[in-house]
């Protein structure tokens, strides 16, 4: 068995918080153990918490031809979210379901060591850079020990928000290039200390 699979045996056991009791399938998150680039979204909603996969719903076809855009299918690529469980109602998820969650996100990412993290959305935003804002930094490429951070819109913000939609696939657009200079991307020295937490 693979370290991922053993890894979402142990998540789909996981009662940390009270997401669990609510769960219809927990949404691990999927892609290859060797992926280059790791998406990290920010809670599972309504369609992924019935199929157990992560982005199954609008945002993830808006992501599929994202990813197409730059000649990638999410087979490709790893997706995951900050949160393996469906908040109620598809509320925002809590500081201590993130908390409780954190561990989980904390394994993939040693099991996959990704070349780039690309954040969708403020929540996993937060979890690299919490005192900046996605409008300020979307798009903008930091690197800290040797893996590329780059913080994008939320996939739904363009379903919300039309004039988003050419933002975000602009950012996605600039992926190929910034993993092509990968040594060229500055290191990000004031977060530094932040990011060195998790």
């Amino acid at each position: 068995m693979s370290a991922l699979a053993e890894l979402y045996q142990e998540i789909a056991n996981c009662q940390d918080c009270g997401l669990a009791k609510h769960r219809t399938k927990v949404v691990p998150g999927e892609g290859p153990e060797e992926a280059a680039l790791l998406f990290i979204g920010e809670a599972p909603g309504w369609n992924e918490d019935q199929q157990g996969r992560p982005f199954v719903g609008p945002a993830g076809a808006f992501l599929d031809q994202l990813l197409a855009s730059i000649g990638l299918s999410r087979r490709e690529v790893y997706i995951a979210n900050v949160i393996k469980c469906r908040p109620p109602q598809n509320r925002d998820p809590l500081p201590a379901e993130i908390q409780a969650c954190r561990k989980w996100l904390d394994r993939q990412i040693e099991i996959i060591h990704p070349r780039m993290i690309i954040t969708l959305g403020r929540y996993s935003l937060a979890r690299y850079f919490p005192n900046e804002s996605i409008g300020k930094i979307h798009g903008k490429a930091r690197k800290l020990d040797n893996v590329i951070y780059y913080p994008m819109y939320h996939p739904a913000a363009a379903l919300h928000q039309g004039s988003l939609r050419q933002v975000i696939e602009a950012d996605m657009l600039k992926i190929p290039q910034i993993l092509a200079q990968g040594e060229e991307v500055a290191e990000a020295a004031v977060e530094a200390q932040q990011l060195s937490l998790f």
